[in-house]
């Protein structure tokens, strides 16, 4: 890092100075992401009007929520230090716990993805065959954990790219192409634009898909952790979230519009959905050849941005570990600081997860259980945190924090109750079953809440039978 800057006033000293711009990218890095786009193109123009209300209900509370918080409790752990502060051992490990099992079903998800892409360099049908499916994702999973195997650096150095390759470039690309698409004639599958078409329409039918705006800009919350570094966090940070929800908004609806236009709602694969609109444009333009190539360049993003997450969730237990609250186990490392047991635990679960491919009819009903259960599992987090940012300006309420949230204890109301508010519906209409779904509903609805459950309880048990002896005096255990 850079030498420390001088500080100015309203600032703490920190070891590197971050611009406006740096600090909006940090967002735009962790949140931006084309794999969900497909499953909101099928609303054609009215996701504008959903974008907009999971912005107000969801991204600038936990961006403004994520900013205080880390300012006011900059240590290590994250929301597991903020939720501790707030409601003790047991809020705080059952908050950080959720944010790594979240991971275990958000795995196969990604996977499915990565999987489906690369289908479209080889043979596009494959991409409905489960047992193709399952094995390019076992490859991909294992894979990546063992390059995780060699530590953060390691996992770092892999995973620098995957924000260019993975998520800006093609969602630049994808707006390009549809501009292109507009620009040459060409018939669209949507009506004309009117501004009743982009009010969402609210219904039974349409209130499941709410809960994909949580999980679309979930990790907003992360520059927060980096508001110290800025020369002045009260005007620089907001600018800074301001900016950041601007760019992925824009990128997020211009790119789900991009495939809304091409792609007809009733054949859109929200696994695939994504290269099913890339091959539509290129092959309109004359350049088909260059699907293959962009399926792979895409795919690799895929498999890099998978492996920047498999290493940093399972750290975090570290912290808890050391505390005492969980066998020793779960603070094993190796010689290069990695986790190797946590990594080889969630590798096995996730690969459990992933024979949902091979045992359910469609993949897209074994796509949307699990992207239900990750949206359950982060919901417990938000509301966890939410819950803790108003907590916390009536218990310690003289705690500096360098970025506070303006209005008094009225804005902290109204960001907390709106994100209360936001994640508490987002978790309700979860569970409510999609329309392919209509006619076993409630087998849908107690697979999510089992899946829900085994993944959020632990933390509760481990509490239970904590032991004297899982404190540690000494640093980690190591194993080579």
């Amino acid at each position: 890092m850079s030498p420390d800057a001088t500080a100015t006033e309203g600032s703490l000293p920190s070891k590197k100075v971050l611009g406006l711009f740096a600090l909006a990218m940090i967002n735009v890095a962790a949140v931006l992401s084309i794999r969900n786009f497909p499953s909101m193109a099928i609303y054609g123009w009215s996701c504008i009007g959903w974008y907009i209300l999971g912005a107000i209900l969801f991204l600038i509370p936990i961006s403004l929520a994520g900013a205080e918080l880390a300012t006011g409790w900059p240590e290590g752990g994250g929301v597991y230090a903020w939720v501790k502060q707030a409601f003790g051992e047991k809020g705080g490990f059952t908050a950080l716990f959720c944010e790594w099992s979240n991971n275990l079903v958000w795995f196969p998800t990604v996977l499915s993805f990565i999987a489906s892409t690369l289908a479209f360099a080889l043979t596009p049908g494959l991409a409905v065959n489960p047992w193709y499916m399952f094995s390019v994702m076992m490859i991909a999973f294992w894979g990546t954990t063992a390059i995780a195997y060699f530590g953060e650096e390691a996992s770092t150095r892999f995973s620098n790219v995957g924000v260019i390759l993975g998520s800006i470039i093609p969602a630049v690309l994808i707006i390009l192409l549809g501009l292109w698409w507009l620009g040459s004639g060409s018939s669209l599958v949507l009506p004309p634009l009117t501004l009743d078409a982009m009010i969402p329409t609210i219904n039974f039918s349409t209130l499941p898909f709410f809960a994909t705006i949580v999980l679309l800009f979930a990790g907003m919350e992360m520059a927060g952790f980096h508001a110290l570094e800025t020369r002045n966090p009260q005007k620089d940070f907001p600018r800074a979230m301001a900016l950041s929800a601007l760019i992925i908004v824009i990128c997020t609806v211009l790119a789900t519009l991009a495939i809304a236009i091409v792609i007809p709602a009733d054949q859109l694969s929200l696994a695939s959905g994504v290269m099913q609109a890339i091959q539509y444009f290129f092959a309109a333009a004359g350049i088909a050849w260059l699907v293959a190539p962009m399926a792979v360049l895409i795919t690799i993003g895929g498999v890099v941005n998978l492996g920047s997450w498999l290493i940093g969730p399972a750290k975090g237990l570290g912290i808890v570990a050391e505390e005492g609250n969980m066998p020793p186990l779960f603070d094993r490392t190796n010689k290069y600081g990695a986790p190797v047991a946590v990594l080889l635990i969630q590798a096995l679960i996730g690969s459990a997860i992933s024979l949902l491919y091979v045992f359910l009819p469609s993949v897209n009903q074994a796509y949307w259980i699990l992207s239900a259960m990750t949206v359950e599992l982060l919901c417990i987090v938000y509301i966890l945190v939410f819950a803790a940012l108003i907590r916390l300006r009536y218990s310690q309420p003289d705690t500096p924090r360098p970025f506070v949230i303006p209005g008094g204890m009225a804005g902290v109301w109204i960001v907390g109750g709106l994100g209360l508010f936001g994640t508490t519906l987002a978790f309700v209409v979860g569970l409510m079953p999609p329309s392919f779904f209509a006619s076993n509903g409630l087998a849908y609805i107690l697979s999510v809440l089992l899946g829900t459950f085994l993944l959020a309880v632990p933390p509760l048990v481990f509490l239970k039978f904590k032991k004297a002896s899982w404190k540690k005096s000494a640093g980690p255990e190591r194993c080579e």
